[in-house]
């Protein structure tokens, strides 16, 4: 028997929400166990329920927030994560899910695109390490603070390269690859002041 995989949406649109479970109805391989109009109560649901797959509306995560779905999954347990696109989403914002579900997509490319994802298995990446090191700190720091690599190197005592390696793991680690949204990611994690920044 194949093993059933569970669901969780994440929809404000109770048209879109129904067209999704009517698509995946009668299909064994899927159970769509919750459905939440927003991501308030995402992190308990994950804890909970410990779903293989969200399939996600991006627009419903705070802007702030958009460009760092790894850190929101932090301290939950490992999950495919699927964009559910009705809107214009920012490409960088759509390269860190696992699969992308749009409007025009039927019942077999649905399908096909959860099977792809699932069989990528993305959810081992979660298990890596995603916390920063004291050093990738210093550096994330420096960085929100309008440094450049050169001085990054000069104020830490580490060479260009050793810096270039730890924005590297930064931007693996946050899913974060512009200096703005590692700015935004240090404020929020209250790493520097607004004052601090350039």
């Amino acid at each position: 028997m194949s093993k059933s995989y569970k669901i969780i949406v994440v929809e404000s649109s109770p048209l879109l929400v129904a067209g999704l479970k009517h698509m995946l109805s009668g299909h064994l391989s899927y159970d769509v166990v919750a459905v939440l109009e927003s991501t308030e109560k995402l992190h308990d649901k994950l804890i909970s329920l410990k779903p293989d797959i969200i399939i996600i509306n991006p627009l419903l995560i705070d802007y702030t927030k958009r460009f760092m779905l790894k850190s929101m999954l932090l301290k939950t347990p490992p999950v495919v994560c699927i964009a559910l696109v009705n809107a214009y989403v920012e490409p960088a914002v759509l390269k860190q899910y696992h699969g992308i579900i749009g409007l025009e997509d039927g019942k077999q490319k649905i399908e096909a695109k959860l099977r792809e994802a699932l069989q990528n298995d993305h959810r081992n990446e979660q298990k890596d390490n995603y916390e920063l090191s004291d050093r990738e700190r210093d550096v994330l720091i420096a960085v929100a603070k309008g440094k450049m690599n050169k001085e990054i190197a000069d104020q830490l005592h580490i060479s260009i390269h050793t810096v270039i390696s730890h924005r590297k793991n930064i931007s693996r680690k946050t899913g974060i690859k512009s200096v703005s949204g590692l700015t935004v990611y240090a404020l929020l994690n209250n790493m520097i002041d607004e004052r601090e920044v350039k």
